[in-house]
């Protein structure tokens, strides 16, 4: 995370790739794809903040967002 935040303080656009519930939870704007991977995949499922996205239903990522915030 210090690594994001130095980034971050100096200005720069971060965009990460990630499954780790705790590194979710911190970013500012979330796209979660989904519904499967490959052929089942790449719908947006739910878009926004942390605590928007742990709201959405559709999601998947929201179930285990909302227990880290």
């Amino acid at each position: 995370m210090a690594s994001f935040y130095a980034l971050l303080d100096k200005g720069h656009t971060v965009i990460v790739v990630e499954h780790n519930m705790d590194l979710i939870k911190c970013a500012d704007h979330i796209i979660d794809l989904g519904l499967e991977g490959g052929e089942k995949g790449g719908k947006v499922m739910a878009e926004g903040t942390p605590e928007e996205v742990s709201k959405n239903t559709k999601s998947f990522t929201a179930k285990y967002l909302l227990e880290k915030i």
